[in-house]
C-alpha cells in the first residue's frame, strides 16, 4: 500500500469533515414540547436560534413552562444529533464506524 496516498485521502478525508462541520451551521432544526405549545430550533452545532413560546402556555405555572422548555430542547438536541449523524453518513459513503465513534472528531 502506498503511504502517500493514504495520507492524501486522509488529509482529504479531514478538509471534507472541516467542511461538513461548518455547513452545519447553516441548517436548522427544530425541536418541541407540550404538544407544539413550546418549539426551540437550533442550529447543527446545538446552538439556540429561536423559542416559540404559544401564548396559552404562559398562563401555566413557571415550573411548568421551565419544564416544557427544557423538554422542547432535549428534543431538539436529539434532533440535532440525528440530523448530524446523517450528514456525516452521506460525508463517509454510509462507512460503517465502530460502535461509540462520532463525527466530527
Amino acid at each position: 500500500m502506498d503511504f502517500s496516498k493514504m495520507l492524501e485521502q486522509a488529509q482529504e478525508m479531514q478538509k471534507k469533515m472541516a467542511d461538513a462541520k461548518e455547513s452545519l451551521k447553516n441548517i436548522s432544526v427544530e425541536g418541541e414540547s407540550g404538544g407544539g405549545g413550546v418549539k426551540v430550533i437550533l442550529n447543527g452545532n446545538g446552538e439556540m436560534i429561536s423559542i416559540q413560546i404559544d401564548p396559552k402556555i404562559l398562563a401555566e405555572e413557571k415550573s411548568v413552562i421551565e419544564d416544557l422548555i427544557v423538554a422542547a430542547t432535549n428534543n431538539a438536541k436529539k434532533n440535532v444529533e440525528s440530523k448530524t449523524q446523517e450528514e456525516m453518513s452521506k460525508l463517509t459513503g454510509g462507512l460503517q464506524l465502530p460502535a461509540g465513534f462520532k463525527l466530527p472528531f
